[in-house]
This record gives C-alpha cells, structure tokens and sequence, in this order.
C-alpha cells in the first residue's frame, strides 16, 4: 500500500473546486483508490489518501489531479504556501464491505 497526506494552505473551498472536477471527469471509477479525503484545518486544508500502489496514484495524478489544477489555477499560485506532503506506511486499514451488485 501507498498513503500520504498533503497539508495546503488554501482555503478549504478550492479543494472543493478541485475535489469536484476531479470526480467529474474520473466519474467516480479510480482504480487502485481505496480511501480519500479532505478536511479544514488552522491553516487551509489537509487531504489523506490511501492507494493500492504509487504506481496507480502517480498514474491518477499524473492524468487528471495535475492538470485539474493547473487549469484552475490558471497561472495563480492555488496556495499561500507550497504544499506539504507527508507519505506513510498505513497500518490496521478496514474498508467497509461492499453489496454484491449481482445480487
């Protein structure tokens, strides 16, 4: 497994924007995603992610996050402060089961 988390100082509304775009043009299918997701915190935001290989996240941020936020950026810096990221190896990771969709 693969986890990070990214601290941004932004504010909270322009992960919103991305997270959206994001998912608008993924169309909810990330493979190899297994957890994601965003919080406020003192200084803007924090985003936590856990994949099933660097591959599969470098492939989806390579692919679709990157240039999402380079086109919203649109050549203005997104953050007060260059982001902060932190890998780590996660540890007792439980996903809730899934309903078999053929059932």
């Amino acid at each position: 497994m693969y986890a990070f988390t990214v601290d941004v100082h932004a504010p909270i509304e322009q992960y919103d924007m991305v997270h959206a775009e994001v998912a608008r043009r993924s169309a909810g299918a990330v493979p190899g995603l297994l957890v994601h997701f965003g919080r406020s915190t003192a200084t803007g935001f924090q985003v936590l992610e856990i994949w099933e290989t660097k591959e599969q996240c470098d492939r989806f941020s390579n692919e679709i996050v990157g240039p999402v936020i380079a086109e919203m950026a649109a050549g203005q810096p997104m953050a007060t402060q260059d982001p902060v990221m932190t890998e780590f190896d996660p540890h007792g990771l439980m996903l809730a089961a899934r309903a078999n969709a053929s059932a």
